[in-house]
């Protein structure tokens, strides 16, 4: 069993945990699809991109997250058998600042940091992630982001750089919970550097429930929203 009062930090994937980027893209994506002439359904598009970003963010040096759109966007449209349409490649890029949070998320992230210290580790921007703060009315304790470790999760460096900004706040790794939505770049990776973790599985989204690593994935909690998390743990 998990308790909130076992932890001093809780640290949170943000997209797909917090924020609801998968029906955004996948609505995107369909669009795409229905003006280029492509015969693809949302499952189809959405594990396109799935696996087009997972392959991207291996690349070094890591590109910023909009340039990750923009290539898995060029992957995309090459799978499909498509010219690359400039104009809906940039718009892709900017997608970002337009994903909504999930309707538990600001609550749910006040009422935690109410109790303990809160952190992002998440494979975006600087630029996308303040947006996303905004839409959640939310200012965490640390934030740790692709761009700023140039690196993308399951790559250690956000849980290596989280675990340092936490210890210098008298906060050891024993006492931080991960959190996230993606078996792949949280779950897994927070099994292998012994971090307490709990699984959001949100109903019918995709992402990051496949490819490397992910079938290892051993979440010490599974719950189906934020929610359901802190009535868990309480």
């Amino acid at each position: 069993m998990l308790r909130l009062s076992d932890f001093d930090a809780v640290t949170f994937d943000v997209y797909g945990t917090l924020i609801d980027w998968e029906p955004s893209i996948v609505a995107f994506l369909t669009e795409w699809a229905r003006k280029a002439g492509v015969k693809a359904d949302g499952e189809e598009l959405i594990m396109a991109f799935d696996r087009a970003r997972a392959e991207i963010q291996k690349e070094r040096p890591a590109h910023l997250y909009p340039e990750v759109l923009r290539r898995c966007f060029d992957r995309i449209s090459a799978e499909f058998g498509v010219p690359v349409d400039a104009g809906q490649r940039e718009a892709f890029s900017r997608t970002p600042h337009e994903w909504p949070a999930y309707s538990d998320a600001s609550e749910g992230l006040k009422t935690l940091q109410a109790r303990a210290k809160i952190g992002a580790l998440s494979n975006i921007d600087n630029a996308s992630l303040s947006s996303s703060c905004a839409k959640m009315d939310i200012r965490f304790d640390i934030v740790v982001t692709a761009e700023r470790v140039g690196a993308y999760k399951p790559a250690q460096e956000h849980f290596d750089t989280a675990i340092a900004d936490l210890d210098a706040l008298g906060i050891p790794r024993s006492r931080i919970l991960h959190v996230g939505q993606s078996l792949r770049a949280d779950i897994t990776p927070a099994n292998k550097l012994g971090l307490k973790n709990a699984w959001i599985n949100r109903p019918q989204r995709l992402l990051g429930l496949s490819g490397e690593g992910a079938a290892e994935a051993r979440p010490d909690l599974m719950v189906e929203s934020l929610a359901e998390l802190l009535d868990a743990i309480a």
